[in-house]
């Protein structure tokens, strides 16, 4: 029901689009169908690597490790594990949505996704070199412990 209202509001703001500026609207579709074009191969290696995933671990193992009621263990399990990790989101938000499919709980799962965006283990190198490691060891500090504050909200409020 809300991808059905999503894909009629975007289409009655293309109509109203074409009506107002037929030019500037076709360039701006055809802009957006050079960049859908352009995720495509992300797009087909998400299904690819949710596949591979789901097909190695079983709902049942899934909700035995992330279901349940949540443990701080889950929960910092989760976040190292995404602080450490370099996935897109395009990648890493269906992914978590199929780990709350397979039985996961929201909490460990919002650890998991706030780290990965907020926290960079990986980007350290880079941070060090360009904003000094004071800063570097501030901003993932605070970033990690805001990511779990996060998650555990998530958990408390779903």
């Amino acid at each position: 029901m809300i991808a059905a209202v999503i894909n009629i509001s975007a289409l009655v703001l293309v109509l109203f689009s074409l009506i107002k500026d037929k030019e500037k609207s076709k360039q701006a579709l055809k802009i957006a169908v050079l960049k859908g074009l352009g995720l495509a191969p992300q797009l087909i290696s998400l299904v690819a690597v949710i596949g591979i995933i789901f097909s190695f671990l079983p709902p049942e193992l899934i909700k035995e490790f992330l279901g349940g009621d949540f443990s701080l263990i889950q929960v910092g399990g989760a976040a190292l594990f995404g602080a450490v990790m370099m996935i897109p989101s395009l990648i890493a938000l269906p992914l978590a949505g199929s780990l709350i499919d397979a039985g996961a709980s929201y909490t460990p799962v919002a650890a998991f996704i706030t780290t990965l965006t907020m926290v960079g283990f990986v980007t350290i190198p880079v941070e060090l070199k360009e904003l000094g490691k004071k800063i570097t060891i501030y901003r993932n500090g605070l970033a990690l412990i805001f990511a779990v504050i996060i998650a555990f909200m998530i958990g408390v409020f779903i």
